[in-house]
């Protein structure tokens, strides 16, 4: 039996396409649990300090906008070299901020570099594996950004418990971004090595020449977003909603330990305990969509994040919450990493072979404008009603997500080799 793809050698790519991943999402890890610390201490308030935290999502949905555009144009490589060098200077602005606005606007430019790093080896992923190992693929690139943010908080705590200064935990990241960038230069460039792969493939599925129409490289977000529109009003929505429901458990949880009355070293023990759990199923989902199809791990992660977050509005008057939480936190990463890689997998699937880039941004824009509603729409529930119903509403709204999925992924992203 002959292999699907002959040309496709893993092992070839893994390193000079993976260790970049690593390096940046490793020092973007580091940061994030220390930005509102860094903001309090410059004099914001707890409503500005958590605005800046904020502010990573926020650069990333603006970034969406015209990152598939600057990949279609300049390559995956030259995008990540650009993105870690404004990233590197996003950093630079924060570890010399004096004041909260300059911070904020730092970790902005950080978010920015994050949307167009992430879409350009999403893009790369999606052009040079065969599809099928695409899920695989696309679950690892998953779980390496999944370890990065695992690791970072650990090094960051090491690195200012040494130091005794809260914003060296910036210095990991520039350390990160200029290894993603030396690796950049001095690995094989991935994409140049399976150029010819892909153009031979773009070949047999056109049946001779094979090139890049030039509307389709200059189609910005907002074009993709008109000419791709049936797609993603509907596995869009889907799509969103389960970012929604990602975005959502991560901070309902610490919320939920905080009015349950658990220490912070509880807090931060149970939820890397659940953070483990979560990293170590992405290689099995991937495994999952490569044999059965992209709805076999769709369905029970978003059922999974939807009953989730009900059972924890469920035992919020129940004696052992203390109990219930640690359960849920570790049954809510389950049904997380289960899915590691799904959303990325679903939009390999629907993107044009020959330039993927364009349909990429627009469907990161989606998933991430759900990302970026969540937290705002637990805050607002929160302050209205009460956390439990703020968690009901969003379990509620998994569920739906889940019908949603159930209807369209059969129809738009099957992922079946064709």
């Amino acid at each position: 039996m002959t292999n699907a793809a002959p040309e496709f050698r893993w092992r070839s790519i893994a390193l000079p396409a993976l260790l970049p991943t690593l390096l940046f999402s490793t020092g973007e890890g580091a940061i994030l649990p220390i930005i509102p610390v860094v903001a309090t201490d410059l004099g914001a308030t707890l409503a500005v300090a958590g605005l800046i935290a904020a502010m990573v999502m926020i650069g990333e949905l603006v970034g969406d906008v015209p990152s598939g555009w600057i990949v279609a144009r300049v390559g995956e490589r030259v995008a990540m070299l650009g993105a870690s060098s404004l990233a590197l200077l996003g950093l630079v602005l924060s570890v010399f901020a004096p004041n909260p606005f300059l911070l904020g606007l730092g970790i902005f430019f950080a978010g920015l570099a994050t949307a167009v790093f992430a879409l350009a080896r999403h893009a790369f992923m999606t052009s040079f594996v065969p599809i099928a190992y695409r899920a695989r693929a696309l679950s690892t690139l998953g779980g390496t950004f999944r370890l990065g943010y695992l690791v970072g908080p650990f090094l960051s705590a090491a690195v200012i418990h040494i130091t005794g200064d809260t914003k060296a935990a910036f210095w990991i990241f520039v350390v990160g971004c200029l290894g993603a960038a030396i690796t950049l230069l001095l690995l094989p460039d991935p994409e140049t090595t399976f150029g010819a792969a892909r153009l031979s493939r773009a070949q047999t599925n056109t049946g001779g020449t094979a090139t890049v129409a030039p509307t389709e490289a200059r189609m910005g977000l907002f074009s993709t977003l008109a000419a791709r529109r049936d797609v993603l009003l509907r596995l869009g929505v889907g799509s969103a909603i389960v970012a929604a429901l990602r975005a959502s458990r991560q901070v309902i949880l610490p919320l939920w330990a905080v009015s349950i009355g658990l220490a912070d070293t509880q807090t931060a023990l149970i939820i890397g305990i659940a953070s483990i759990v979560d990293f170590g199923l992405f290689y099995a989902g991937g495994q999952i969509m490569d044999r059965f199809g992209r709805l076999w791990t769709a369905l029970p992660s978003m059922i999974g994040l939807g009953v989730g977050h009900i059972g924890l509005a469920l035992t919020s008057g129940l004696p052992g919450r203390e109990g219930w939480f640690i359960v849920l936190a570790v049954f809510l990463s389950l049904a997380n990493g289960i899915g590691a890689g799904m959303l990325m997998t679903m939009g390999a699937d629907l993107a044009p072979r020959r330039d993927p880039a364009p349909f990429l941004g627009a469907w990161r824009f989606t998933n991430d404008a759900g990302a970026a509603a969540a937290p705002v729409a637990v805050a607002g529930l929160t302050a209205l009603i009460s956390l439990p119903f703020a968690a009901a509403t969003l379990g509620v709204l998994g569920l739906v997500g889940a019908g949603v999925l159930l209807r369209y992924v059969p129809r738009f992203a099957s992922g079946r080799t064709t």
